[in-house]
């Protein structure tokens, strides 16, 4: 995947996870996207970097919402 098609990609990925979590400040989600996107920085397969990093932080975001009591249905 093209580097800019890829930070497209995963800037949508913030954006999907700001409906799925309304009670998570924007700020924080991009900060746990960033994070995950981060860590996958020298993969060297990128096709899957947007999926992966959805996937993970939507994990951290689910765990962090069921530790304050605000786990989306």
């Amino acid at each position: 995947m093209e580097p800019e098609k890829e930070k497209e990609a995963v800037g949508k990925v913030a954006e999907r996870l700001a409906e799925k979590f309304p009670d998570v400040s924007p700020e924080h989600i991009d900060d746990v996207v960033q994070s995950e996107y981060e860590a996958l920085a020298d993969a060297p397969v990128r096709d899957y970097i947007p999926v992966l990093v959805e996937h993970e932080a939507r994990e951290d975001l689910t765990r962090e919402s069921r530790e304050t009591g605000d786990a989306p249905n």
